[in-house]
């Protein structure tokens, strides 16, 4: 079987393509550019190496992969950009390369990344994750799986946003986006449980009613910080809880950049 490349296509003979994958026209390929089984890469889609794509990947016009970090501290060490499975990586998306020596940029799989999307160097998007139009997501930001995030907002370096969490459109999230929660607004708070994604994803009704719980001591019952923890350990020891107290504690550590607040003063937030 032969590769399916567009004749204007420039391909570096130090890539590693796939005999199934298709390359559109205009598209250029770079040195240590590895791209796996059935993936397509539209017209005009610049990928640079060092990058390794997965498999059965659609990568639109005009995306530009593994170009270099936008970050004074690169001084041209090995980094990557490293991208799974069925990832949908549409037009203008731009991906580039971490900074640090042995270092990666991280796609992992089934993600759908609408246009115009930047994700900068040292970001990790794990799974099921959805990345609408015009978001730009700063270095080392790090998304966990089936988080959803509106449209054209902007994300402060080193945040993390948590598993199932919504970002409503158009807001600056500048801390930590707890697993679970809708956040929307600006300046952006924490309103809700994100209940819509949550019963999307199949979680039981008694899962949600812990959660729903979990909720109110955190954002509605005015206990300090520390006094919500420890009321979450009373709630049980679900698969969501673990999760949701090791996100809140990590989200301390130094490093971190805290936790979004909730609407009221008597967040979490306001004694961490």
């Amino acid at each position: 079987m032969k590769t399916l490349i567009h004749p204007t296509a420039v391909i570096h003979p130090q890539s590693e393509l796939h005999p199934t994958v298709q390359v559109g026209a205009y598209a250029v390929i770079g040195a240590n550019v590895k791209v796996g089984m059935e993936t397509i890469i539209g017209p005009h889609v610049v990928l640079e190496g060092p990058c390794e794509i997965g498999a059965r990947n659609q990568i639109f016009p005009g995306a530009a992969i593994g170009m270099e970090p936008q970050d004074l501290k690169f001084v041209g060490e090995p980094t990557w950009v490293k991208i799974g499975d069925n990832n949908l990586i549409r037009e203008y998306v731009t991906i580039n390369r971490a900074t640090g020596a042995g270092e990666a940029t991280v796609i992992g799989n089934n993600n759908l990344l609408m246009a115009y999307v930047h994700v900068a160097h040292n970001c990790i998007i794990e799974d099921h994750v959805i990345v609408p139009n015009s978001v730009a997501l700063a270095g080392h930001v790090h998304i966990e799986s089936r988080a959803r995030l509106g449209g054209v907002l902007g994300v402060h370096q080193f945040v993390h946003i948590g598993q199932h969490a919504m970002v409503g459109g158009m807001a600056r999230i500048d801390r930590d986006v707890p697993p679970y929660m809708l956040v929307e607004g600006n300046p952006a708070r924490v309103r809700t449980l994100n209940l819509v994604g949550l019963k999307r994803s199949g979680m039981s009704s008694e899962d949600l009613q812990v959660l729903k719980k979990a909720f109110r001591l955190l954002y509605r019952s005015g206990l300090s910080f520390k006094e919500a923890l420890e009321a979450l350990e009373q709630l049980g020891d679900s698969e969501q809880l673990q999760s949701l107290r090791r996100f809140l504690l990590l989200s301390q550590m130094s490093g971190r950049r805290g936790l979004i607040p909730g609407r009221k003063k008597t967040s979490p937030h306001d004694d961490s």
